[in-house]
């Protein structure tokens, strides 16, 4: 059990900036405006040798209604709660305010460990801020910099004697058990593995139910949810055990990400940084599923959506929310598969699960898709298998012949899984027509039972030359010349 560290206070102290320091990485999302952070972000913080997690919280705010602020105040409590210490950040070069000392007494009653930290303290100008922490009664400010880097130092001393008390806890309350091994003497699966979980995005158009679905999943609400669309902004990731019926659990890393609306409609700086955190989401991760609203499917968005994931060469599930309130549902899941396969081709195969994130109905269905579309992403086909089919394909139906000269086909491998790319050698690879690719992809989905996945396909040119053409004529006149010097 490492250190927990949870950042709080106002809006726009430098939560997100230091966290960002902490963890090495710009993974949350920061601006100017106040009250860009809402949803809980973890990360890996490092101080010298100190290892901890850190976690990013939303500004605290006057407000215990179900209003959004509300709402993003109790899960910031939630993380006061969860954490062995809080950082209470105050901006320096604001001083004190009312809501700073309001949530000051809270500390005090709710959390085991308070560091008070006076962010922005670079300069003459903090002085006084620095000095007017003191009357909040958390002992001594320490004076930081998230920006510039400055105060770590002062921090790691107020850290480490919290670490090393959690340590000797964790190795008190750790039972002495051994492991088992399976017969290849691995304990789990080099494929997914708590080591190397299985990395899931989840994606779609603003108010399309992604975090409900995810807090589904999890058992808790650990994002904030509500009927107002944007919420999320952050790409958030979430670390679980997914279990099964069978009692067992797949270690997975699920991401959630902000809706993402037509280009032309993104014009905030603040949207745009959400829609690019969620785009690297979807670059990172191994399964992208993709969201749908069941009263408004494969809208024009939906469909650039499912196609960037497969340009990316993610493997993808195609995932309808909201289905507990379709009243005709065999019609409406008719409807779905035939727009699905004529709207997008190109993830042909790919599974469609309806599910809903308000009852938890079609979860498990989802998991078992989930499994499958990274089972097959996966996969590698033999390569004498491979030129097998590849024979049966072109006696089934031959190349064309432009400008009368047949495209050959001479040989076939695969060269890369996750997704699966292969390599045709061939003469002409230029004059290849897009559709006899096509008609090649199509078939190895079909035979190699690789619906849905991406597969990359690639034409390369050996000519008409013979890589042994001449060689034995080379080869004669060294050993004529050799057999005329014995003589």
């Amino acid at each position: 059990m490492s250190l927990t560290l949870a950042i709080v206070g106002r809006p726009n102290v430098g939560k997100s900036t230091l966290f960002n320091r902490l963890v090495g990485k710009r993974l949350a999302l920061v601006d100017d405006q106040p009250g860009v952070t809402r949803d809980l972000r973890e990360g890996e913080g490092r101080l010298g040798d100190l290892r901890f997690t850190v976690i990013d919280t939303a500004g605290l705010e006057d407000a215990t209604d179900d209003s959004l602020e509300g709402r993003m105040r109790r899960l910031t409590e939630r993380a006061v709660d969860m954490a062995d210490v809080c950082l209470f950040m105050i901006d320096a070069r604001t001083g004190l305010t009312p809501t700073d000392e309001m949530f000051a007494e809270i500390l005090r009653k709710r959390s085991k460990h308070v560091i008070l930290a006076a962010n922005k303290a670079e300069g003459n100008a903090a002085d006084a801020g620095v000095l007017e922490a003191y009357n909040l009664g958390l002992g001594e400010p320490v004076r930081l910099s998230g920006e510039h880097g400055e105060g770590m130092t002062d921090l790691y001393a107020h850290l480490m004697p919290l670490a090393d008390a959690a340590e000797e806890q964790a190795v008190d309350e750790t039972p002495q058990t051994d492991i088992e091994l399976d017969e290849d003497g691995e304990g789990e699966s080099p494929l997914i593995s708590a080591a190397k979980p299985l990395q899931v995005a989840v994606v779609g158009r603003p108010n399309a139910g992604k975090s409900t679905l995810i807090n589904k999943i999890i058992g808790e609400e650990r994002l904030l949810t509500g009927p107002e669309a944007g919420i999320t902004r952050d790409a958030i990731s979430l670390r679980l055990d997914w279990a099964d019926p069978d009692g067992g659990s797949t270690p997975m890393r699920i991401f959630d990400t902000a809706g993402m609306r037509k280009k032309a409609k993104v014009q905030e700086k603040l949207e745009k940084l959400s829609v690019s955190d969620g785009l690297r989401a979807v670059k990172f991760a191994e399964v992208v599923v993709v969201l749908l609203d069941a009263a408004i499917p494969f809208e024009q968005q939906d469909l650039r959506i499912a196609d960037l994931a497969e340009r990316e060469g993610r493997a993808v599930v195609v995932a309808v929310n909201k289905w507990d309130i379709e009243e005709d549902k065999q019609d409406k899941l008719r409807d779905l598969k035939e727009s699905f396969e004529r709207l997008l081709p190109q993830l042909r195969g790919a599974p469609l699960i309806t599910v809903s994130a308000k009852t938890g109905r079609g979860l498990e269905r989802l998991r078992a898709a989930i499994l499958r579309a990274h089972d097959v992403w996966n996969r590698r086909v033999p390569t004498a298998a491979l030129n097998r089919w590849l024979t049966a394909m072109l006696e089934q139906h031959p190349p064309p012949a432009p400008q009368g000269r047949r495209i050959k086909l001479r040989y076939m491998t695969q060269v890369k899984t996750r997704p699966p790319g292969f390599v045709v050698m061939c003469s002409h690879p230029d004059k290849m027509p897009e559709s006899y690719s096509r008609y090649l992809v199509n078939g190895l989905r079909e035979v190699f039972d690789m619906p849905g996945t991406p597969i990359r396909l690639t034409l390369r040119g050996q000519g008409d030359k013979n890589p042994y053409k001449g060689r034995r004529k080379k080869n004669a006149g060294a050993l004529a010349k050799h057999l005329k010097g014995r003589a």
